[in-house]
């Protein structure tokens, strides 16, 4: 299906052909982005109507946020040993990448991320044997 849609209010029918194209209808009441990714924005969508590929009229089920029921996953803070494994799993994703990537320029985004579990790393105090050596030590 089309990133296709009609405002009630000025009835004009709109479409977004691909990921850069933004449209918005006549009285700015409604828009769609980005082509295949269906993306859609109205000031009240109960004046938003999608447009099929036939034409057709489809009323959209608007979901408020009382509908969405949070995800249940586990959000407890990592431990020392858990960060530093994750910074382990980092480099060594980096490690295999081609060579062709290892020469490419770093983004502001893969040194952000490096320096966040970094920073965590050095506050983190959950697990105390990594943080004291005499745990750490093999009795014989």
């Amino acid at each position: 299906m089309k990133n296709r849609a009609k405002c009630k209010l000025c009835e004009s029918i709109i479409e977004s052909f691909h990921s850069t194209h933004y449209d918005v209808c006549k009285c700015g009441e409604i828009s769609v982005d980005g082509g295949d990714a269906m993306r859609c924005y109205a000031k009240d969508f109960s004046n938003f109507l999608r447009v099929d590929d036939e034409g057709n009229i489809i009323i959209p089920i608007i979901k408020t946020s009382d509908d969405v029921k949070p995800l249940d996953i586990d959000i407890s803070k990592p431990t020392k040993k858990d960060l530093i494994a994750m910074l382990e799993n980092l480099l060594k994703s980096i490690e295999d990448m081609p060579s062709a990537a290892l020469t490419a320029p770093a983004t502001n985004y893969d040194i952000l991320s490096f320096g966040m579990i970094i920073l965590a790393i050095f506050k983190s105090d959950s697990d105390s044997s990594l943080s004291d050596p005499s745990k750490n030590q093999i009795e014989t």
